[in-house]
């Protein structure tokens, strides 16, 4: 199959649509060809007039470990042109910098989940395309997380840098579907268009979403895999959780504990709980001990999830669920744990990260009552999945 970059680089069509153009890239570590070289190296080989280069959180470079951790503008020393930080003084571009070129072209790999912050820089350089007037193209990627969709829809009112707009935690689009939703959802006068990719097949096996042939390389630090990406629509809630979500150990975003957790008995009571959510995937009790991040230096007992081998089934799990289990079993085993975590997430300072993260309380308030049972949050996000399954379906291209 090829991916977007590769179809622009193969189709004279499409690179003649870039002449006499002044075009920017937005990219970051995975923004590579087929053959494993950056796009800007191959746009550049390609005569491609780039004037500017953009980098979304962590940097272009990839360099940069954990969240509100703002990277530097700089110029680039191989081909001397600038080097704007998307998450830097300002996550918005600058309008002097929308001056410097007349199509951006993006080529961000993505995760297919709501709070992953590239699809929010995505947003953001729609509108600035659409109030500058310049050309937006999205060269395609795959979503490894495929097509389901799983979570409760963020809430008018809870919008912030880790939730752009209405979809539930696992949206289920790449970001080239996803860019045309935003244009029609939010009105964006913006010329728009998507180089798709070909031959990618999101429901054929074994990868479901990632092509088996395609090289991994992470798009940001701690997303080290695709067992990784499966979980991270779940995992990712752990970050607004005094629980380490992995971050010190070689498994980030796989895995959660604590020095205090009982993992085997963590585990009987999420089977206890609901053991139809835990299909699709296995469960087993770890102990790790992370060298920074939550917990550094101690010793934790947790659970790692594992969404790969024969037991992985690709439509039955459900990471969300899987996760917001763990908490309820956490919960019930311990009224009063220590589990949400209070301090500024992602630039949002007067609200709770994991409502922050859940666009809304409504997971919070589900672990923390008692008397609420699976199926209520089984009620409530189900109405939103098949809602938001309904409202994206206009925008597949695939």
């Amino acid at each position: 199959m090829m991916f977007g970059i590769d179809r622009l680089l193969a189709d004279s069509a499409l690179l003649a649509a870039l002449d006499g153009k002044r075009v920017a890239l937005l990219a970051h570590p995975a923004s590579v060809t087929d053959d494993l070289t950056h796009s800007l190296d191959a746009l550049m080989a390609a005569g491609v007039n780039i004037t500017a280069v953009f980098g979304p959180q962590h940097g272009v470079r990839g360099d940069l470990q954990d969240n509100m951790m703002e990277s530097p503008d700089f110029v680039d020393p191989t081909y001397g042109m600038p080097v704007f930080s998307l998450y830097g003084e300002v996550r918005r571009p600058k309008p002097e910098w929308m001056d410097g070129f007349d199509v951006v072209l993006i080529d961000l790999q993505d995760l297919g989940c709501r709070i992953y912050t590239f699809i929010t820089t995505l947003l953001y350089m729609l509108e600035a395309g659409a109030k500058h007037g310049k050309s937006v193209w999205v060269l395609d990627r795959p979503n490894p997380a495929g097509r389901p969709v799983e979570g409760l829809t963020l809430l008018p009112g809870w919008e912030s840098f880790v939730g752009a707009g209405p979809m539930p935690m696992r949206h289920g689009l790449t970001m080239g579907e996803l860019g045309q939703w935003f244009v029609d959802y939010f009105g964006l006068d913006v010329e728009y268009r998507v180089v798709a990719m070909e031959g990618w097949a999101p429901e054929a096996g074994p990868g479901f979403g990632w092509p088996s042939d395609r090289i991994w390389i992470n798009p940001s630090p701690n997303a080290p895999n695709l067992n990784m990406a499966r979980d991270y629509a779940g995992t990712v809630m752990l970050e607004g959780t005094t629980l380490s979500e992995g971050r010190g150990t070689t498994r980030p975003l796989e895995l959660f504990g604590a020095p205090d957790v009982d993992a085997r008995a963590v585990i009987d009571e999420m089977v206890r709980l609901a053991p139809d959510w835990l299909d699709g995937c296995r469960l087993r009790d770890i102990w790790f001990q992370p060298t920074f991040h939550k917990h550094v230096g101690a010793l934790c007992n947790g659970v790692q999830i594992h969404a790969e081998g024969p037991a992985y089934d690709h439509h039955a799990f459900k990471p969300w669920r899987v996760q917001a289990l763990g908490f309820k079993a956490i919960r019930a085993l311990d009224p009063d744990y220590p589990l949400w975590r209070d301090f500024p997430y992602e630039y949002v300072l007067d609200r709770l990260a994991i409502d922050v993260i859940n666009g809304g309380p409504g997971l919070r308030a589900w672990v923390d009552d008692a008397a609420a049972e699976p199926g209520d949050l089984d009620g409530a996000a189900g109405a939103d999945e098949t809602a938001w399954a309904e409202a994206r379906r206009p925008y597949l291209l695939y």
